[in-house]
């Protein structure tokens, strides 16, 4: 593990008020997402997306590095440029999608675990030597009357410092993604406590493993009343919770926290974090790693139409740049 060169990749990922861009959904989700705006899915499709999100004009600028999933890593532009070359031509970092989904947990009805620990060394090595210099994973932990269970909680923190290390031996930064989800009707109150139970848990497994936190990044869930829930916090309330949250939780050794938008409207996602950046001085870099919040509005663009590709990269530009904003805390929701 050379610590310095995980440490500097760390830093780069959250430097100058960046963030991530998530486009490593599976194919079965790209798929979906697809059949809802009546686009082909196909290979040569999934291609021509992925193209226009990659080589939109000046994405550098407010994004630092794009997670991938395996497909899009092995992937190239129609001029046979391969996609992780066309990355680093504009000055943006290559990531790489590395678990294989969550499974039912046994014994623990309700809730999962996610897999991809076998042969993760191998496929780590593999990703290395293709261009990929960070790798996230996505834990999730829902919330019921009974939920989550300590179990649940231990087999997804344990899982999530296992596949840390792993990134760490073979050169690559981890992205540590214990997501609690805003599915169902609970209080903001109620996910601050399952997120708090929930990241002390991780840091302790991360700590147990030799994680080295100048090494890794985070990628929690905002504090959040359920979607269902009759009553939404104000921007305020949900940014002085998610604040209050990390800061018991995440030592300051962590360089940076890039929140997933974990359903949110790419608007709301974007004010909740400018909202965090006016509650005073944080000891972590706080930035955005969206995923639809990001992409929704240029796939409605593109439609899956040669002629839209310019309006699609106008659109994602737009919520690209309207989140770095958020993270020198001016972004206007109109923008």
């Amino acid at each position: 593990m050379n610590a310095h060169a995980l440490a500097a990749t760390a830093q780069a990922l959250v430097a100058d008020h960046k963030g991530l861009l998530a486009m490593d959904e599976s194919s079965g989700t790209c798929r979906k997402r697809f059949v809802e705006q009546g686009i082909e899915d196909s290979e040569a499709m999934r291609r021509a997306y992925r193209e226009l999100l990659i080589t939109a004009p000046g994405l550098a600028e407010s994004v630092s590095g794009l997670i991938l999933f395996d497909e899009t890593l092995h992937q190239a532009h129609a001029d046979g440029t391969p996609f992780v070359a066309l990355i680093e031509r504009a000055g943006m970092i290559p990531g790489i999608k590395v678990d294989l989904g969550a499974k039912p947990l046994a014994g623990h009805p309700g809730e999962t675990v996610t897999e991809g620990l076998d042969g993760l060394r191998e496929r780590l090595q593999a990703y290395a030597a293709k261009g990929a210099r960070f790798a996230k994973w996505r834990g999730v932990i829902n919330i019921g009357e009974q939920l989550p269970s300590r179990a649940g909680i231990a087999a997804n923190a344990h899982a999530l410092a296992r596949y840390g290390a792993l990134c760490q031996e073979a050169g690559l930064v981890p992205i540590i993604e214990p997501e609690v989800l805003m599915d169902g009707a609970h209080s903001l109150a109620r996910c601050a406590e399952v997120t708090e139970r929930t990241l002390q848990a991780v840091f302790a497994e991360l700590a147990a493993q030799g994680v080295l936190l100048e090494g890794m990044l985070l990628k929690p869930n905002m504090v959040t009343a359920g979607a269902a829930s009759p009553s939404q916090g104000s921007l305020e309330a949900v940014a002085s919770a998610t604040l209050a949250c990390l800061r018991r939780c995440v030592p300051a050794a962590v360089p940076g926290i890039a929140f997933l938008s974990g359903g949110q409207s790419p608007e709301l996602a974007s004010a909740h974090l400018n909202a965090m950046h006016q509650q005073g001085p944080l000891p972590w870099a706080l930035t955005f790693s969206y995923g639809r919040a990001l992409q929704q509005p240029a796939l409605a663009a593109w439609n899956g139409q040669a002629a839209n590709v310019a309006a699609a990269q106008q659109a994602l530009l737009k919520r690209a740049r309207g989140n770095r904003a958020a993270c020198l805390g001016n972004y206007q929701q109109a923008a």
